[in-house]
């Protein structure tokens, strides 16, 4: 660019001081490692003191721990410079640590942008709610029923209470009386029934443990309800994008009628496998979609609209 010595040295050396470089300056590129070559990169980008940074997947060649450092990191940068960045990923963890807002996009089209914990809360279709949150939210298609203690959904011999707050939040969500719908529960919405003892009957679902996972900080538990599989083209292309086992478990579920859920649990439970398994599902998180076009059910001020940034 044509710019002084001087200037030059200028902006090395703070682009350097940012990305803690100051004490490599003077190594060739193969004495450093793969996270000091990374940030080499960004100062590159930095130096020139752009209006914006397009990063993509820049961290998609790093080992687990190198990613999970380089992601704070950036986050870091970006906060000291101020600069609007767009950073593209498959990483939806990534996308959630790091964006102010995020945008998911399916084969070029744009399904929602809001901000990360908006996003999660309310998905607007199958694809966003499957593809945001680890592990992936359970899917079941369900009736939406009344009566006179109130509403409820029955799937697979089960029937959960949908509380009136619910209802109130969701006002286009009484059109569906007595109709069906595909109901979202996340795995972290269910919590062993030992732990919550005064829950009502009708927050509680029971089967058998097929499948322990102990996490530490929490346990994983794998069990089959008595209901199909939900094979709307969004779920059939999230189960492709997750992989061949995710692909099998879709066709199994479909053959024999059942789906297998998942539930993360506090890490003093002592469910194990093989043994009957009481969960409570928290009620209020329960997410409902449209099993015609996949999009949520909504209404009101629930809708996402992609208005919100924080």
């Amino acid at each position: 660019r044509k710019l002084a010595k001087d200037e030059i040295d200028r902006r090395v050396r703070d682009a350097a001081k940012i990305l803690g470089l100051e004490e490599f300056l003077d190594r060739k590129p193969k004495a450093l490692s793969g996270g000091q070559r990374q940030r080499v990169a960004m100062g590159r980008a930095i130096v020139r003191e752009p209006k914006a940074f397009l990063m993509d997947e820049p961290l998609s060649n790093l080992d687990a721990k190198l990613r999970v450092q380089m992601r704070s990191e950036i986050a870091r940068i970006q906060h000291e410079l101020s600069t609007t960045t767009l950073y593209v990923t498959h990483d939806q963890v990534e996308a959630m640590t790091m964006g102010d807002r995020v945008a998911v996009i399916r084969k070029g089209v744009l399904q929602q942008v809001d901000a990360p914990q908006y996003l999660y809360d309310h998905p607007s279709n199958l694809f966003v709610a499957g593809f945001i949150g680890s592990p992936a939210m359970n899917m079941v298609e369900a009736t939406l029923a009344r009566s006179d203690g109130g509403h409820t959904i029955e799937f697979g011999g089960y029937r959960l209470a949908v509380p009136d707050d619910v209802l109130a939040s969701r006002p286009d969500l009484k059109g569906y009386e007595g109709k069906e719908v595909i109901v979202g529960i996340r795995p972290e919405d269910m919590e062993d029934a030992e732990m919550e003892p005064d829950a009502p009957t009708d927050h509680r679902i029971s089967s058998s443990v097929f499948l322990r996972e102990a996490l530490g900080a929490d346990v994983l538990v794998h069990f089959m309800i008595k209901a199909p599989v939900v094979l709307t083209e969004d779920a059939k292309e999230l189960a492709h994008d997750v992989g061949a086992e995710a692909v099998e478990a879709a066709e199994r579920g479909a053959m024999t009628g059942e789906s297998e859920f998942l539930a993360r649990l506090n890490p003093r439970t002592k469910v194990r496998k093989g043994e009957p398994l009481e969960l409570v599902v928290d009620v209020h998180r329960l997410h409902f979609f449209d099993p015609e076009n996949g999009r949520g059910i909504y209404g009101g001020d629930e809708e996402p609209d992609g208005s919100r940034s924080s």
